[in-house]
Protein backbone atom coordinates (compact mmCIF):
# COMPACT_ATOMS: atom_id res chain seq x y z
CA UNK A 1 0.00 0.00 0.00
CA UNK A 2 1.34 3.46 -1.10
CA UNK A 3 0.50 6.98 0.64
CA UNK A 4 -0.43 8.91 -1.83
CA UNK A 5 -0.69 12.63 -1.12
CA UNK A 6 -3.19 15.29 -1.74
CA UNK A 7 -3.51 19.46 -2.33
CA UNK A 8 -7.23 20.56 -2.80
CA UNK A 9 -7.66 24.31 -3.82
CA UNK A 10 -11.10 25.91 -3.98
CA UNK A 11 -11.05 29.41 -4.30
CA UNK A 12 -7.54 29.75 -4.88
CA UNK A 13 -6.48 28.54 -1.38
CA UNK A 14 -5.65 24.98 -0.01
CA UNK A 15 -8.36 23.43 1.90
CA UNK A 16 -9.54 20.44 3.60
CA UNK A 17 -13.73 20.30 2.74
CA UNK A 18 -16.45 17.80 3.63
CA UNK A 19 -17.06 16.09 0.24
CA UNK A 20 -20.64 15.65 0.17
CA UNK A 21 -21.01 19.61 1.28
CA UNK A 22 -19.54 21.11 -2.18
CA UNK A 23 -21.60 22.77 -4.97
CA UNK A 24 -21.52 25.31 -7.40
CA UNK A 25 -21.05 28.38 -4.49
CA UNK A 26 -19.63 26.93 -1.50
CA UNK A 27 -18.64 24.29 0.56
CA UNK A 28 -18.00 23.11 4.23
CA UNK A 29 -14.52 23.65 5.10
CA UNK A 30 -12.13 21.49 7.26
CA UNK A 31 -9.36 23.72 7.21
CA UNK A 32 -8.26 26.68 5.07
CA UNK A 33 -4.36 26.68 4.74
CA UNK A 34 -2.17 30.19 5.15
CA UNK A 35 0.44 28.46 2.55
CA UNK A 36 0.03 27.38 -0.54
CA UNK A 37 0.09 24.24 -3.30
CA UNK A 38 3.93 24.90 -3.66
CA UNK A 39 4.70 24.33 0.31
CA UNK A 40 2.77 21.20 0.35
CA UNK A 41 3.74 20.07 -2.89
CA UNK A 42 7.56 20.54 -1.56
CA UNK A 43 7.13 18.31 1.42
CA UNK A 44 5.75 15.23 -0.68
CA UNK A 45 8.73 16.09 -3.50
CA UNK A 46 11.38 16.15 -0.24
CA UNK A 47 9.68 12.94 0.78
CA UNK A 48 9.87 10.96 -2.44
CA UNK A 49 6.20 10.79 -2.36
CA UNK A 50 5.19 10.40 -6.00
CA UNK A 51 1.49 9.35 -7.07
CA UNK A 52 -0.48 11.70 -5.06
CA UNK A 53 -2.76 14.02 -6.62
CA UNK A 54 -3.93 17.76 -6.58
CA UNK A 55 -7.76 18.44 -7.18
CA UNK A 56 -8.75 22.34 -8.58
CA UNK A 57 -12.54 22.04 -6.63
CA UNK A 58 -14.08 25.12 -8.17
CA UNK A 59 -16.75 24.84 -11.23
CA UNK A 60 -14.34 25.59 -14.89
CA UNK A 61 -15.41 28.11 -16.28
CA UNK A 62 -15.41 30.51 -13.38
CA UNK A 63 -13.34 32.93 -11.86
CA UNK A 64 -12.43 30.91 -8.94
CA UNK A 65 -11.83 27.92 -11.25
CA UNK A 66 -8.72 30.32 -12.80
CA UNK A 67 -7.55 31.50 -9.04
CA UNK A 68 -7.43 27.80 -8.14
CA UNK A 69 -5.73 27.07 -11.42
CA UNK A 70 -3.34 29.63 -11.16
CA UNK A 71 -2.55 27.89 -7.34
CA UNK A 72 -2.61 24.10 -9.28
CA UNK A 73 0.08 24.71 -11.05
CA UNK A 74 2.28 26.45 -8.19
CA UNK A 75 2.15 23.01 -6.65
CA UNK A 76 2.73 21.40 -10.18
CA UNK A 77 5.97 23.75 -10.86
CA UNK A 78 7.36 22.76 -7.14
CA UNK A 79 6.85 18.79 -7.89
CA UNK A 80 7.55 18.13 -11.68
CA UNK A 81 6.00 14.63 -12.75
CA UNK A 82 5.71 14.04 -9.07
CA UNK A 83 2.11 14.89 -8.78
CA UNK A 84 -1.32 14.14 -10.71
CA UNK A 85 -4.25 17.03 -11.47
CA UNK A 86 -8.09 16.79 -11.60
CA UNK A 87 -10.80 18.77 -12.02
CA UNK A 88 -12.16 20.70 -14.94
CA UNK A 89 -9.65 18.56 -17.56
CA UNK A 90 -10.85 17.41 -20.74
CA UNK A 91 -9.36 16.48 -23.90
CA UNK A 92 -8.89 19.89 -25.15
CA UNK A 93 -7.25 21.76 -21.84
CA UNK A 94 -4.85 18.46 -20.36
CA UNK A 95 -2.48 18.82 -22.37
CA UNK A 96 -1.55 22.30 -20.73
CA UNK A 97 -1.62 20.43 -16.98
CA UNK A 98 0.85 17.75 -18.32
CA UNK A 99 2.84 20.77 -19.67
CA UNK A 100 3.13 22.35 -16.54
CA UNK A 101 4.58 19.40 -14.79
CA UNK A 102 1.71 16.86 -13.52
CA UNK A 103 2.37 13.51 -14.20
CA UNK A 104 -0.95 12.58 -15.02
CA UNK A 105 -4.31 13.96 -15.62
CA UNK A 106 -7.07 12.88 -13.53
CA UNK A 107 -10.68 12.96 -15.77
CA UNK A 108 -14.49 12.42 -14.22
CA UNK A 109 -17.37 14.46 -15.55
CA UNK A 110 -15.64 15.01 -19.34
CA UNK A 111 -16.07 11.21 -19.89
CA UNK A 112 -20.06 10.80 -19.39
CA UNK A 113 -23.20 12.64 -20.69
CA UNK A 114 -26.31 12.70 -19.08
CA UNK A 115 -25.13 9.79 -17.02
CA UNK A 116 -23.74 7.87 -19.54
CA UNK A 117 -20.33 6.71 -20.59
CA UNK A 118 -19.10 8.91 -23.70
CA UNK A 119 -16.60 6.60 -25.32
CA UNK A 120 -15.73 8.99 -27.69
CA UNK A 121 -14.58 11.32 -25.24
CA UNK A 122 -12.94 8.61 -23.43
CA UNK A 123 -10.98 7.92 -26.83
CA UNK A 124 -10.21 11.55 -27.43
CA UNK A 125 -8.55 12.01 -24.24
CA UNK A 126 -6.44 9.35 -24.71
CA UNK A 127 -5.59 10.46 -27.78
CA UNK A 128 -4.88 13.96 -26.70
CA UNK A 129 -2.33 13.03 -23.47
CA UNK A 130 -1.93 8.90 -24.18
CA UNK A 131 -3.59 6.33 -21.67
CA UNK A 132 -0.27 6.11 -19.65
CA UNK A 133 -0.92 9.79 -18.17
CA UNK A 134 -4.50 9.26 -17.84
CA UNK A 135 -6.49 8.67 -14.24
CA UNK A 136 -10.19 7.97 -13.75
CA UNK A 137 -12.00 9.56 -10.73
CA UNK A 138 -14.57 6.38 -10.31
CA UNK A 139 -15.82 8.66 -7.11
CA UNK A 140 -18.99 7.09 -5.98
CA UNK A 141 -22.01 7.35 -3.76
CA UNK A 142 -23.48 4.55 -1.94
CA UNK A 143 -27.32 4.08 -3.40
CA UNK A 144 -28.70 0.81 -1.24
CA UNK A 145 -25.98 -1.79 -2.21
CA UNK A 146 -24.96 -0.05 -5.42
CA UNK A 147 -22.14 2.34 -5.35
CA UNK A 148 -22.95 5.02 -8.27
CA UNK A 149 -20.45 6.80 -9.79
CA UNK A 150 -20.53 10.63 -9.36
CA UNK A 151 -19.39 13.30 -11.25
CA UNK A 152 -19.31 17.09 -11.73
CA UNK A 153 -17.48 17.71 -8.74
CA UNK A 154 -19.59 14.90 -6.85
CA UNK A 155 -22.93 16.69 -7.35
CA UNK A 156 -24.61 14.27 -10.02
CA UNK A 157 -25.10 10.61 -9.94
CA UNK A 158 -24.32 8.33 -13.22
CA UNK A 159 -26.01 5.99 -14.62
CA UNK A 160 -22.95 3.68 -13.65
CA UNK A 161 -22.59 1.81 -10.62
CA UNK A 162 -18.79 0.33 -10.04
CA UNK A 163 -18.68 -3.13 -11.05
CA UNK A 164 -15.59 -5.20 -11.89
CA UNK A 165 -17.22 -5.42 -15.37
CA UNK A 166 -16.79 -1.50 -15.26
CA UNK A 167 -13.78 -1.76 -13.99
CA UNK A 168 -12.39 -3.74 -16.52
CA UNK A 169 -14.18 -1.65 -18.88
CA UNK A 170 -12.68 1.83 -17.88
CA UNK A 171 -9.05 0.34 -17.40
CA UNK A 172 -8.43 -0.35 -21.21
CA UNK A 173 -8.42 3.98 -21.37
CA UNK A 174 -6.40 4.75 -17.67
CA UNK A 175 -2.99 4.08 -16.09
CA UNK A 176 -4.90 4.05 -12.58
CA UNK A 177 -8.27 4.70 -10.63
CA UNK A 178 -9.09 7.72 -7.91
CA UNK A 179 -11.89 6.11 -5.94
CA UNK A 180 -13.54 8.71 -3.26
CA UNK A 181 -16.42 7.42 -1.22
CA UNK A 182 -18.01 10.61 -1.37
CA UNK A 183 -20.57 9.90 1.31
CA UNK A 184 -17.78 10.02 4.35
CA UNK A 185 -15.42 11.74 2.04
CA UNK A 186 -13.47 14.51 4.71
CA UNK A 187 -15.71 13.75 7.39
CA UNK A 188 -12.73 11.30 9.60
CA UNK A 189 -15.73 8.86 11.12
CA UNK A 190 -14.43 6.52 9.18
CA UNK A 191 -13.49 4.55 5.94
CA UNK A 192 -16.38 2.97 3.49
CA UNK A 193 -15.23 -0.52 4.40
CA UNK A 194 -18.14 -2.11 2.30
CA UNK A 195 -16.47 -0.59 -0.91
CA UNK A 196 -13.09 -1.40 -0.22
CA UNK A 197 -13.56 -4.87 0.28
CA UNK A 198 -15.56 -4.67 -3.07
CA UNK A 199 -12.34 -2.97 -4.58
CA UNK A 200 -9.91 -5.70 -3.02
CA UNK A 201 -11.77 -8.32 -4.76
CA UNK A 202 -10.33 -6.64 -8.26
CA UNK A 203 -7.24 -7.27 -9.32
CA UNK A 204 -5.93 -5.25 -12.03
CA UNK A 205 -4.19 -1.29 -12.76
CA UNK A 206 -3.51 0.38 -9.27
CA UNK A 207 -6.45 2.13 -7.62
CA UNK A 208 -6.02 4.67 -4.97
CA UNK A 209 -9.01 5.05 -1.76
CA UNK A 210 -10.00 8.38 -0.28
CA UNK A 211 -12.74 8.48 2.35
CA UNK A 212 -13.07 9.01 5.98
CA UNK A 213 -9.25 8.14 7.20
CA UNK A 214 -9.56 9.32 10.90
CA UNK A 215 -5.86 7.52 12.14
CA UNK A 216 -3.94 5.15 11.89
CA UNK A 217 -5.81 1.95 12.49
CA UNK A 218 -7.83 3.15 9.76
CA UNK A 219 -4.77 3.38 7.29
CA UNK A 220 -3.99 -0.31 8.58
CA UNK A 221 -7.48 -1.34 7.67
CA UNK A 222 -7.20 -0.59 4.23
CA UNK A 223 -4.37 -2.21 4.29
CA UNK A 224 -5.76 -5.43 5.17
CA UNK A 225 -8.84 -5.01 3.21
CA UNK A 226 -7.07 -4.46 0.18
CA UNK A 227 -4.31 -6.71 0.77
CA UNK A 228 -1.75 -3.93 -0.13
CA UNK A 229 -3.10 -3.33 -3.43
CA UNK A 230 -4.66 -0.56 -2.83
CA UNK A 231 -3.22 2.93 -2.09
CA UNK A 232 -4.71 5.16 0.12
CA UNK A 233 -4.81 8.97 0.72
CA UNK A 234 -5.55 11.11 3.65
CA UNK A 235 -6.49 14.60 3.62
CA UNK A 236 -8.34 16.16 6.85
CA UNK A 237 -7.14 13.95 9.40
CA UNK A 238 -3.70 14.84 8.87
CA UNK A 239 -1.88 16.99 11.09
CA UNK A 240 -0.42 18.93 8.16
CA UNK A 241 -4.27 19.81 7.46
CA UNK A 242 -5.25 20.65 10.88
CA UNK A 243 -5.85 16.68 12.01
CA UNK A 244 -4.74 14.47 14.26
CA UNK A 245 -3.12 11.53 12.16
CA UNK A 246 0.90 12.44 12.08
CA UNK A 247 2.34 12.96 8.06
CA UNK A 248 5.31 11.16 9.47
CA UNK A 249 3.45 8.15 11.04
CA UNK A 250 1.33 7.90 7.45
CA UNK A 251 4.47 8.02 5.56
CA UNK A 252 6.77 5.82 7.85
CA UNK A 253 3.10 2.85 8.15
CA UNK A 254 3.25 3.17 4.16
CA UNK A 255 6.89 1.87 3.72
CA UNK A 256 6.91 -0.83 5.81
Amino acid sequence: MRFRPCIDIHDGKVKQIVGSTLNDSSAKENFVADKGADHYASIYRDRGLKGGHIILLNKAGTYEYELTKKQAFKGLAAYKNGMQVGGGINADNAGNFIEAGASHVIVTSFVFNDGEVNENNLKKLVSSVTKEKTVLDLSCRRVNDRYVIATDRWQKLTKVDITYDALDYFASYCDEFLIHAVDVEGKQNGIEQRLLEYLSGWQGIPVTYAGGVRSLDDMKLISRIGHDRIDVTVGSALDLFGGKLKFDDAVALCKV
